[in-house]
């Protein structure tokens, strides 16, 4: 499992991933660096971090799950919100049919 931390103040990347595209880019390094899954989280947990509004949890991940899911990563999302994940997974399901349309339209 690779971890991708989208977040400004990240104690494990020093938030070196932060924007959408760095995001994007690490996780599909994670997975050519053979992870089989890719951990997503818009909202801190370092040691006395301020909590993110649900609406900028969501701005900061959805795009790169939705991003991720179109290249085939699997997904999980750390959140503690029942909204966020419903949210990432509505992106994963989505982007994830895509890729599947495109690819059987290939064929």
């Amino acid at each position: 499992m690779g971890i991708l931390n989208v977040t400004p103040d990240s104690f494990s990347d020093g938030g070196t991933h932060d924007t959408m595209d760095a995001a994007i880019a690490h996780g599909l390094e994670l997975a050519a660096q053979g992870a089989d899954i890719v951990d997503v989280g818009g909202d801190s947990t370092r040691p006395g971090s301020v909590r993110v509004s649900l609406e900028e949890e969501q701005r900061r991940i959805l795009e790169v799950i939705r991003a991720l899911s179109e290249h085939g990563i699997v997904i999980s999302v750390d959140t503690l919100n029942a909204e966020t994940a419903a949210a990432a997974w509505m992106r994963a399901r989505t982007s994830s049919m895509t890729s599947r349309a495109r690819m059987s339209s290939r064929t």
